[in-house]
């Protein structure tokens, strides 16, 4: 992997070409904080210098971080231009996906009809929202436009590199402007969007897979019209309370397949890395136009609710 210095001289270079101000101080900083191993330090923690005496056998399993938790990743870093915004509708959001040789990476898998998702977060859980940027193939810069209230955000790309293994990048995002932060959320199972009721069926406990049905009405009619949004009749992330770890589930079935019915009922099955509160966002489609419900649950079970307390990686999804 470059030095710091030669991707920051990379990075400046690259930025010079095509006129933008871009990545350096982003790019850089969480490479060298987040390249330890995590099993190296869980062993030298718990052992010292006793590791000759053949207590490394004993020495217990490290646990795989959830997704979402980290700027940097397997060679992979997420780099905002600006990590700072000014708040409002359509605020421009540009940033790049650095590869392990420090260059912007440019070749994707498409994914859920996409080679990208990214979602835009308030850290009190508001204003979710989940765009598809547009890449720049030539410079390997992403752009979407966000809608942004003041106050700290999280951003997560969702991506798979092409030849590499699926990857969620999280950074966080200030945006200026006096914040109001909301209430906490209790938990809830019905959600109302415009004139659409969606309710939500299942428990979550860590350690166990959990089967979550989310049931979509409108006008009191269960719909059995739902169009299918990226591949699927929903689309569901949840984020863990207090460090927003990210978990991205998708549903039973692919449209189209003889035996996956367009609603009323849409099926997710997954499991969670720790018992503590969840906020669900289910994106779905109908007259075409996507809409998203958000829930609030509480999970059972004995995990810790603490960064790396996860039992999963990046993703867990069923039918991906």
């Amino acid at each position: 992997m470059n030095t710091p210095a030669k991707l920051t001289g990379f990075v400046t270079a690259v930025a010079a070409v095509f006129g933008i101000a871009l990545l350096v101080g982003a790019t850089v900083g969480p490479v060298e904080e987040q390249t330890e191993d995590p099993a190296a330090s869980a062993h030298d923690a718990g052992h010292g210098d006793d590791t000759a005496s053949g207590d490394a056998a004993e020495t217990p399993a490290v646990e795989e971080i959830p997704g979402g938790l980290m700027t940097y990743r397997n060679g992979y870093a997420l780099a905002l231009a600006e990590t700072d915004l000014g708040s409002g509708e359509d605020r421009n959001l540009t940033f790049a996906i650095n590869g392990p040789g420090g260059a912007p990476v440019t070749d994707f898998d498409v994914t859920h009809d996409k080679e990208l998702h990214l979602i835009a977060v308030r850290r009190d859980f508001t204003g979710f929202q989940h765009v598809h940027p547009v890449l720049d193939e030539n410079t390997g810069i992403w752009s979407v436009d966000v809608d942004l209230t003041p106050g700290t955000w999280r951003v997560f790309t969702d991506f798979t590199p092409t030849g590499g293994e699926p990857l969620t990048l999280g950074t966080d995002l200030a945006v200026a402007g006096e914040f109001v932060p909301a209430a906490p959320q209790a938990d809830n199972r019905t959600a109302t969007v415009d004139d659409y009721e969606v309710t939500l069926d299942g428990d979550l406990s860590s350690g166990s897979d959990a089967m979550l049905t989310l049931t979509v009405s409108k006008d009191g009619r269960p719909l059995t019209d739902l169009q299918p949004y990226l591949g699927a009749y929903g689309h569901l992330v949840a984020l863990r309370g207090g460090d927003l770890a990210y978990l991205h589930v998708h549903p039973d079935g692919t449209p189209g397949d003889g035996t996956t019915r367009p609603g009323p009922e849409v099926v997710f099955h997954t499991s969670v890395p720790s018992a503590g509160t969840y906020h669900l966002y289910l994106d779905f489609q109908h007259d075409g136009v996507v809409r998203t419900a958000a829930f609030t649950l509480t999970a059972g079970g004995t995990g810790e609710v603490q960064p790396g307390s996860g039992t999963h990686g990046d993703h867990s999804h069923s039918g991906r």
